[in-house]
């Protein structure tokens, strides 16, 4: 059994096309890959010199035809893969030699790698765009990939080798199984877990094991490393419970237990908003798609009357006062994280004009006590614009007496805390108040399509 691919080989952007060439068919030609070189066959071309003959039929092409070539592909490739166990490496050449033997023609040069640095045994044949009298170029046809595997089907019955079994699309299986996509942080959290299995004896152990392990360190105040790969730097307190420095710290001393990282799934929506099928039929849909909608619309109006259930709405109106609650209670804490950050905004600008007012203030009495000299004005001209600034800032807000910049400090600090604490439950509130909307939106697109189809029934 061999599954082909065949793959036009394009010049790559800011290369020379014979560099191009060289590099395509030195990796074919690897010798880790092809036992020393045993396993490489050609025709009409040698394998130490492929490239530059390759080259010089492009050469006598333009000489020959006057003709300049307009695409950027400059050689093709049929890669031949076979089942593990079933062929041997030389036999595997053969093949792959006859396979292109009879696809070219005998009409265009080519050489043939077998590679045995897989579980399977797989072919690299590379053969020339241009042909060997170097009066025509290959055209790539129409399901020229489908002609090679069958091709390649008959050659590998003539060898007595099994071939792939066509099956209905319904009970095909993906080839590959992608495994789920790990993130920086993730990776980081294990690569840390490995470690803290291993029981550093301190601190700066564990760092090094870090930068064994590929990591840049960088020691300071907050201790964030970066891998081979990554742009950005990651600091430790970033990572979530139990990866912040003072943790580790913790763990390195027997003070705390480590409890290993462990990745949520993405928490999926209970139910998606219905499609409007008269909508899109008006935008120029066609039935196929008005039949697939109905499916879906049936699926997802499904979850919504679960979620009712779930929630013991029986009515509309019941359905309205769930979501002008859920909509008021929102904006009710929305209104609360908007009214603290305008005051920590205000507390930010009126410290640092109380700052500025204090360490500009002997410069500006100076500056009074010269009679308002000009000159001192514009040797001193920074100092006493942000002192007259910090002033009507001061009269604009009324201030008779200004506040210590540790209370301020205080008040901001608390301000902060109170608006961590309630970002949780605002993103719950908003989330609560998207399902009650999608589920109510759902509600009347489904009845107002159930209308419409029993009116037009009626009118029949």
């Amino acid at each position: 059994m061999a599954a082909t691919r065949l793959i036009a080989l394009h010049k790559n952007k800011g290369k020379s096309v014979a560099a191009c060439l060289k590099s395509r068919t030195d990796y074919a030609q690897n010798p880790d890959k092809t036992e020393h070189g045993e396993l490489i066959s050609s025709y009409e071309c040698s394998p130490l010199t492929v490239d530059e003959e390759f080259m010089l039929s492009k050469r006598q092409y333009e000489l020959v035809t006057g003709r300049r070539q307009k695409s950027d592909v400059i050689a093709y490739q049929i890669r031949q893969s076979f089942k593990p166990g079933e062929i041997t490496a030389e036999e595997a050449n053969k093949v792959g030699y006859e396979l292109a033997m009879r696809f070219t023609k005998g009409k265009y040069a080519f050489i043939v790698a077998t590679h045995t640095d897989r579980e399977h045994i797989h072919n690299h044949i590379i053969y020339n765009s241009t042909a060997l009298d170097s009066t025509r170029k290959f055209r790539d046809f129409l399901l020229s990939g489908l002609a090679v595997q069958r091709l390649s089907d008959l050659i590998c019955l003539e060898h007595q080798l099994s071939v792939i079994e066509i099956k209905p699309y319904r009970e095909r299986q993906k080839r590959t199984l992608y495994p789920p996509r790990e993130s920086n942080r993730d990776r980081l959290c294990s690569v840390i877990d490995g470690i803290l299995a291993e029981k550093p004896k301190d601190y700066e152990d564990f760092l090094q094991r870090l930068e064994q392990q590929g990591y840049e360190v960088k020691r300071g105040k907050h201790t964030s490393v970066k891998g081979a790969r990554q742009k950005r730097f990651i600091r430790f307190r970033t990572l979530g419970a139990g990866y912040s420095e003072d943790e580790i710290k913790a763990v390195l001393e027997g003070k705390a237990k480590h409890q290993p990282y462990q990745k949520q799934p993405p928490k999926e929506q209970p139910f998606h908003l219905l499609v409007d099928i008269q909508a899109k039929l008006s935008e120029g849909k066609g039935e196929g798609y008005a039949r697939w909608a109905k499916r879906y619309n049936l699926k997802e109006m499904s979850k919504t009357l679960i979620f009712l259930q779930e929630n013991k709405i029986g009515s509309i109106e019941e359905m309205q006062e769930r979501v002008n609650a859920a909509t008021a209670h929102y904006h009710e804490l929305g209104d609360s994280i908007k009214a603290a950050e305008q005051r920590m905004a205000e507390i930010a600008v009126l410290r640092t004009h109380i700052v500025n007012y204090a360490r500009t203030r002997p410069v500006y009495d100076a500056y009074r006590k010269t009679g308002y000299s000009k000159h001192f004005l514009e040797t001193h001209r920074t100092e006493i614009t942000l002192h007259k600034a910090a002033k009507a800032a001061f009269n604009e807000s009324n201030l008779k007496t200004l506040p210590k910049v540790k209370e301020l400090d205080v008040e901001y600090s608390k301000l902060l805390t109170e608006k961590k604490a309630r970002y949780p439950d605002y993103r719950k509130a908003k989330e609560e108040m998207q399902a009650f909307l999608r589920a109510k939106r759902n509600v009347e697109l489904f009845f107002a399509e159930e209308k419409s189809s029993a009116e037009k029934m009626k009118s029949r």
